[in-house]
């Protein structure tokens, strides 16, 4: 359960009242939150991202990352690279299992009588369903500080994301 001071800063960071919060899924060594672990449902409606990036100061980096081109230069080394390219899978995979592990049993039970149990088996990170293609580095980068993820990893070796000073 979040205190109202994490709820408060939590808004703050994103901009409007926080939802579907299962907790802080981790936060710099000053308290602040990285990341939120999110529930599968959000307003009665499938939501199948399990972590979420919070921080504003990560958002802006990570951003500029995106607008670079990186995506496909990592996209195009996941053709060449079969190393890259199992591990990668081996994420969406590790994802998936950890989100339906974590998933609250309310939830599974509506997920599965609304019919959406596929949708919680075939999207991965970011909520993409080609395991070969790169999606939002926001959700990569949320699930690397809360896991193993290879194009996480990456990005804090060519850009030195771990570096970054956390304010808000």
């Amino acid at each position: 359960m979040l205190t109202q001071a994490q709820n408060d800063l939590i808004e703050k960071q994103i901009g409007r009242k926080p939802r579907g919060i299962v907790r802080i899924a981790h936060q710099t060594a000053e308290g602040v939150p990285t990341v939120l672990q999110m529930r599968s449902l959000v307003d009665s409606r499938p939501f199948p991202t399990l972590y979420w990036l919070c921080s504003r100061d990560l958002y802006r980096a990570i951003a500029e990352i995106e607008t670079s081109g990186w995506v496909k230069q990592i996209e195009w080394e996941l053709q060449q690279d079969d190393d890259l390219r199992k591990a990668y899978r081996r994420n969406h995979e590790d994802y998936v299992a950890l989100r339906w592990q974590l998933m609250d049993p309310s939830d599974r039970a509506c997920i599965e009588r609304l019919g959406f149990t596929h949708l919680f088996d075939q999207y991965g990170i970011g909520g993409i369903a080609q395991w070969d293609k790169v999606r939002c580095l926001h959700m990569q980068y949320a699930h690397h500080l809360c896991g193993d993820n290879v194009i996480g990893q990456r990005m804090d070796a060519e850009f030195g994301l771990k570096e970054l000073v956390i304010k808000l």
